[in-house]
Parts: C-alpha cells; sequence; structure tokens
C-alpha cells in the first residue's frame, strides 16, 4: 500500500508540475509583449480606445462617420466588458474578418478592411500586448446611427461587396524595405482610412487610393506622387522626418495628422518609419491633378493686402517662413489641394506645432476667426494657395462660412 500511495504521489506531482511547465510555456515572453506594444503603437490603437489616459483603451470614445456615431469598444482584459474572455481565435477573427465573438458584424470605422492584410502571428502579438493591461469595467456603448444603418446585419452586404479579405502580397521585385512599408501602410497602418476618398456606401475608392479625402473637418492629403499636391518633391528623407518630428523643410503636421505623429509615427523603430517613406515615395499620381484658373487680379489683390498685415512677420514676403519653425508655402502640397478644409481651419482656429522627442520646440499661429471676415479670409486663402508659382481651386466666401460652423 505505502508502495502505492507513494506511486500515487509521484504520479500528482509529476502531473502538477507538467501542468505549471504548460502554463508558463502558454504565458507570452517579454519579447513578444514588446512587439505587440510596437504593433499597438504603429495601428494607433491608443488614438481610438483611449478617452481618458488614466485608463487606457477603456473605449467609449465617440467616432463621428457620414452615418452617425459610432463608439470605441473597450480592449482592456476585463472578462465581463472587454476582451479578456476572448480566445485566440475570437481576436483573430475579430482583427481580420470583422465579425465579433458572438457572431456579429462590426462596423468598417473599425478598420478590419485594412487589418486582415495582418499576419496572424502579428494579431496575436497585440492580444499579448492588451493581456498585459490593467482590467477596466467599461461597458460599450452602442451606435448611434441613422435609419437604416444601425442594423447590422447589412454589414453582411457592405462585406459582400467591398470586404476583400486577405494578407498582404509581398512583391518579390521590390526591396524588403518597401514590402514591409507596403505591409504597414496597406495594412496595420491602415492610411488610406483617412487618404482615401470614399464612395456613398462609405467603403474606399480603390482606384484613388491615397490620393487625398475629407475626415473631421480636415483634409488628409494626398500620398501618392501628384506633381503639385502629393508626394512628387519629397525624398524619402523628407517623408521618414515629417513622420518622425510632426515637420521637415516643406511642412508641418496639424490636426489629426499631429496626433497620429504623436501617438503613434514618433513612436515607431526608424527601420519602419523609412520603410514607409520609401514604399510611399514609389507610388505613381492616383488621379488628375485639377486643372486650375487663376484668381482674378482684384482677389489677389485684396489677399495680398491681408497677408502683408497679418503673415508676413512669419512666412516673409516670398512666403519661405522658416523651416521647421515656420512652414514655407511656396510648393506646399497640402496648401494647394484641391480642398481647402485644412488651410481654411488653420487661418480659423490657429495652429500648434506638434513636439516631439526629436523637435521638442514649439511654435504656433493665432487663430483668426474674430479677426477678418469670410471674403478677407477667402482672398488671403486664394493668395496663398496660386503665389510663389502655387495652384489651386477658388475658396469661396461661402466655403469660409461653412467651415466656421464646424467645431475645430
Amino acid at each position: 500500500m505505502r508502495t502505492i500511495l507513494a506511486g500515487l504521489a509521484l504520479l500528482g506531482f509529476a502531473l502538477c508540475s507538467a501542468v505549471a511547465s504548460a502554463a508558463r510555456a502558454a504565458e507570452p515572453s517579454p519579447e513578444l509583449i514588446a512587439y505587440g506594444k510596437a504593433l499597438v503603437e504603429t495601428g494607433d490603437c491608443a488614438g481610438c480606445h483611449t478617452v481618458d489616459p488614466a485608463r487606457p483603451f477603456a473605449g467609449g470614445k465617440r467616432i463621428d462617420t457620414p452615418f452617425g456615431a459610432i463608439y470605441a469598444p473597450n480592449l482592456t482584459p476585463d472578462r465581463d466588458t472587454g476582451i479578456g474572455a476572448w480566445t485566440d481565435a475570437d481576436f483573430v477573427r475579430a482583427v481580420r474578418t470583422g465579425i465579433a465573438p458572438d457572431g456579429s458584424n462590426y462596423y468598417p470605422a473599425f478598420p478590419y478592411p485594412y487589418f486582415t492584410k495582418m499576419t496572424k502571428d502579428d494579431a496575436l502579438a497585440i492580444r499579448a500586448y492588451l493581456g498585459t493591461l490593467a482590467p477596466v469595467i467599461s461597458r460599450n456603448k452602442p451606435p448611434e446611427l441613422r435609419w437604416p444603418f444601425g442594423y447590422r446585419g447589412l454589414m453582411r452586404v457592405w462585406n459582400t461587396m467591398f470586404f476583400k479579405p486577405g494578407l498582404f502580397e509581398p512583391d518579390q521585385s521590390q526591396s524588403a524595405a518597401w514590402n514591409r512599408g507596403g505591409y504597414l501602410v496597406t495594412g496595420l497602418g491602415h492610411c488610406g482610412a483617412c487618404h482615401t476618398p470614399k464612395n456613398y456606401f462609405g467603403a474606399d475608392k480603390t482606384a484613388q487610393a491615397l490620393s487625398g479625402s475629407e475626415i473631421g473637418g480636415w483634409y488628409a492629403p494626398r500620398l501618392d506622387g501628384a506633381v503639385r499636391t502629393g508626394l512628387k518633391s519629397w525624398s524619402v528623407a523628407d517623408i521618414t522626418e515629417y513622420l518622425q518630428s510632426g515637420r521637415n523643410a516643406k511642412s508641418h503636421a496639424g490636426g489629426l495628422m499631429a496626433e497620429v505623429i504623436v501617438n503613434s509615427t514618433a513612436k515607431m523603430s526608424d527601420a519602419d518609419v523609412r520603410a514607409i517613406a520609401v514604399y510611399l515615395k514609389s507610388l505613381p499620381p492616383a488621379r488628375r491633378e485639377t486643372i486650375v484658373t487663376p484668381p482674378d487680379e482684384t482677389e489677389m489683390k485684396a489677399g495680398q493686402a491681408v497677408y502683408a498685415k497679418l503673415c508676413i512677420a512669419c512666412h516673409e514676403a516670398d512666403g519661405s517662413g522658416a523651416p521647421r519653425i515656420y512652414p514655407p508655402l511656396p510648393a506646399n502640397a497640402l496648401l494647394q489641394s484641391v480642398n481647402p478644409s485644412s488651410t481654411l481651419r488653420i487661418i480659423l482656429d490657429g495652429a500648434h506645432t506638434v513636439t516631439t522627442s526629436r523637435a521638442p520646440n514649439t511654435g504656433e499661429m493665432p487663430g483668426y476667426a474674430k479677426q477678418l471676415s469670410n471674403d478677407e479670409i477667402a482672398a488671403v486663402t486664394n493668395y496663398i494657395r496660386n503665389s510663389w508659382g502655387n495652384a489651386a481651386p477658388l475658396v469661396t466666401p461661402e466655403q469660409v462660412a461653412k467651415a466656421r460652423k464646424q467645431e475645430p
């Protein structure tokens, strides 16, 4: 009997040791968690899923769309209100196909049409990092969408028409950096969510990928190789510097892009940022640039008078400014965009230079919403968009009035 009991004890000990070893093996390594954190930063997940910095990734942020509002869900490992009870398969399916664990469809404000290009290993690395967060009890808010868009069943039709699941396909004729950049831009980075124009149903116009789109009262400019309004005149080094510091010798980041740089691209590895730059620099123009009719002499003189009074001190008579302090205006791609929303937003509300570890010095431009009339703002906008070799469509006082009504 003693022999039998001893054998059972040894067997029990062996089983316990095996279970403990399996549990240790299932725990993600510090390296995997660190990689997952880097991927989360690349995807700027906190930008949508964090409202209170003291409760990161607890969701609740309102995301306005042309169809109504959606609230980002809780990504912390709380088992009741977050993703703590999800399996790995649940998480991968949600990220890459837009289907929740209960089988319901997510709306594409959650960028699964881009995340579908991620590898399974990268998705699981993200889950590993999210699993290390402090659980937060934060119940998800239902969407506030106009009829009939609140019926999630319609997303099955939308997916059939517009969603193409599948991994990023490397181009063997391109470099490793180009393929890495393509993987990040078209996948986890979901750059097209802002920079690609949308159709009536909110889906990307894929034939015009990264050719610019209005979002949240701003204009996300072209990222393709358009000569006047795209990145044709930018080098790989220019793009890299802009994404890492929020400014370069050609432009400064503002609005939503400033948030992306601070929360995402400024934290990415040098290799990944450069890879994005290599990929973007290779893109041909996705659509033709608009033929421009220049303003008449009266409009240009009116705009020049406003410029001489309020702008010349920082931007100089020739618009050259002070690169990396006051952005230059000649050959400024965003300034010449077909859509003037970002320019109007800056003139109306002012601008604060984004501050990063690589460029800690701050700068500020005052807003002129109260000081200038709609006619004056239209005139000075037309002047700077059509001087020093620039060319851009005319801005009307009516467009300025519309911009005034939008919240900054």
